[in-house]
C-alpha cells in the first residue's frame, strides 16, 4: 500500500515489535468490556462494511458510548458502522448530527463503489445525518458532540490528535 492510503506512522507501526505483538494477539472486541474504557477509535477499511456495521455488540457499544457521553472517533470507512445504531428511543444515532467519512466520489475514483456491500454516504444521509465532505483526499474532521468523523486516511492523524485532546480536556475537568 501506498499513499494516500499509508503515512510515515504506517511505516512506524509495521516496524515496531511491540505493535506487532500486540496485533497478533488482538482480543475480539466482543470479548472486551468496553464499559472501562473513556473513549472508542474505530480505523476504517471496507471490511467493516460486512462484518462491523450489522453487527449487534458492535453497534451495542457504539450507543452504550454515546449514551453515556464518551467519544467516539471513526475515520475513513468506519462511519459505515453508524448505519444501524439507533439511540434507546429508537431513533437513527445519526438523525441531525453532522458527520463524514468515505465519499461516493473517493470510493468512484479508486473504482469500487460497484464492489461495496453499501455506500457510506447515502446510507446516513438516508438515515439524516448532516454529511460534510471536502475534496477527495484530504484531511476533512467533523466533531459533533461525542461523535469524532474524518473522512479519508489524511484524515486520521488529525482525527487522533482530537481525541486525544477531548480526553486530556475531560481529565482535567474531572481533576
Amino acid at each position: 500500500m501506498k499513499s494516500p492510503f499509508t503515512s510515515e506512522y504506517t511505516d512506524r507501526f509495521r516496524s515496531d515489535p511491540v505493535a506487532q505483538s500486540a496485533l497478533k494477539n488482538t482480543r475480539k472486541l466482543r470479548n472486551i468490556d468496553y464499559s472501562t474504557f473513556d473513549a472508542v477509535f474505530f480505523p476504517g477499511g471496507y471490511g467493516l462494511l460486512w462484518d462491523l456495521a450489522s453487527d449487534s455488540h458492535t453497534i451495542k457499544l457504539i450507543r452504550d458510548f454515546y449514551e453515556s457521553n464518551r467519544p467516539i472517533a471513526m475515520v475513513c470507512h468506519s462511519p459505515a458502522i453508524l448505519r444501524d445504531v439507533k439511540k434507546s428511543d429508537g431513533e437513527y444515532l445519526v438523525r441531525g448530527l453532522s458527520l463524514t467519512g468515505f465519499k461516493n466520489d473517493e470510493d468512484s475514483e479508486i473504482e469500487l463503489q460497484h464492489h461495496l456491500l453499501f455506500s457510506l454516504e447515502d446510507e446516513l444521509k438516508r438515515r439524516g445525518a448532516k454529511y460534510m465532505s471536502k475534496a477527495n483526499w484530504q484531511p476533512n474532521v467533523v466533531i459533533d458532540g461525542v461523535l469524532m468523523t474524518g473522512q479519508s486516511p489524511a484524515s486520521a492523524l488529525p482525527l487522533a490528535e482530537a481525541l486525544s485532546q477531548r480526553l486530556k480536556d475531560v481529565s482535567r475537568s474531572a481533576a
